[in-house]
């Protein structure tokens, strides 16, 4: 068994977030051709995509079960392959229910996967004895560009969309099969409780976890009618925020390791922080295109290594097994970006897209007031 201090169990850790980014943006490109496919209208796809959302927040729960039970290194092998079939199974679904399933286990892999990936980067993290959750984390950034790029490479090209999914699938499984034997095996907790409800440091974990992925969510989904409405960028180029947002926090994350060993997590949270806030003041009171952009780069290049150290200070906490604290953050953070685009939407229907947008600022600023209290 390979020691967490190495450069093998260092490069199987990446390989792992390569993967999960990858596999989950393969599925983006597939949108529109299964639409078309089973002819059916937003409403029926959006209970699709739902199906995905339910699988990964049900699945994140059970991991932190399961891993104080037996480890992450099982629950990794078996959640990887499975989510390179699950993706490779999208196009045979001969009816929507049966597609709904596949999401569903597409969905519940990922969420497995997710937990465990992470719990795995910690043990790798702790063994150096310095920050190394963001560059795993740009990883993941970095595998959904390739993800999407690629699949819809093959499409372009005429690739049978069957043939795409099970190319994309059988690199996945080859990079999780390189990875399988310089994995560890971490979080088990033989003895411990199986269930443990978030409490005091864990919870305002994942509270700031939700709010940091709520942003996320809602730049996604909404940030391309705030820009075209205000006529800042032409309907075609309404997603040019998004795009300068998630090279920013690939950017920030890449650099995110060396910050945070100068910084210290407290002033890695607390700068981050304002510099997001910094960025939605940009965006929301800016004139000019060029100044409002920018805001989306601030954005970005605030809330990069948020994220990062919220996993880094749950598996270092003590009132929660590792396993069961990196899951909870992990599950309120994705039910954070699930609930973004329509908590977004009560409130802009009820007070305008604008406002709505300045309610994100608000909850932001929860990670700097909280700074001290999550690193102390």
């Amino acid at each position: 068994m390979h020691s967490a201090d190495s450069p093998a169990t260092r490069f199987a850790t990446r390989l792992l977030f390569l993967v999960a980014g990858f596999g989950y943006a393969c599925w983006a490109p597939l949108v529109p051709l299964t639409k078309a496919r089973f002819g059916i209208d937003e409403n029926v796809l959006g209970l699709l995509i739902l199906c995905i959302g339910i699988g990964s927040i049900t699945a994140m729960v059970a991991t932190g079960m399961l891993a104080t039970r037996f480890g992450s290194k099982p629950i990794l092998l078996g959640s990887g392959i499975g989510f390179a079939v699950a993706l490779a199974l999208v196009p045979v679904a001969a009816s929507i229910p049966v597609l709904g399933i596949i999401l569903f286990g597409f969905g519940a892999t990922l969420g497995a996967l997710d937990v465990a990936m992470n719990l795995q980067a910690v043990q790798v993290e702790q063994a150096a004895g310095r920050p190394m959750m963001s560059g795993f984390h740009a990883l993941f950034s970095i595998g959904g560009f390739s993800g999407a790029a690629f699949m819809t490479l093959l499409l372009s090209m005429h690739v049978p969309v069957l043939t795409g999914t099970l190319t994309c699938a059988a690199l996945m499984a080859m990079a999780l099969l390189l990875a399988a034997p310089r994995l560890l095996n971490g979080g088990a907790t033989p003895g411990g409780p199986l269930f443990a409800m978030p409490r005091g440091l864990v919870l305002v974990l994942a509270v700031l976890a939700a709010v940091t992925f709520l942003v996320e969510g809602a730049l996604l989904d909404w940030s391309a009618l705030l820009i075209t409405q205000a006529q800042l960028v032409p309907v075609a180029q309404g997603g040019i925020g998004y795009i300068i947002f998630s090279i920013a926090m690939t950017a920030g994350r890449l650099s995110g390791d060396w910050l945070s060993g100068r910084l210290g997590d407290f002033r890695t949270l607390l700068w981050g922080g304002l510099v997001a806030l910094l960025g939605f003041a940009v965006l929301l009171t800016g004139a000019q295109p060029a100044l409002v952009l920018s805001g989306f780069a601030f954005i970005g290049l605030g809330c990069a290594n948020i994220v990062p150290v919220l996993f880094r200070r749950a598996a270092a906490q003590g009132l929660m097994p590792p396993a069961l604290a990196v899951a909870a953050v992990t599950t309120t953070g994705y039910a954070g970006i699930l609930a973004g685009p329509a908590v977004i939407g009560f409130v802009a229907d009820a007070t305008g897209l604008h406002t709505a947008f300045w309610m994100l600022a608000g909850l932001l600023v929860l990670v700097p007031l909280c700074a001290r209290i999550v690193t102390r």
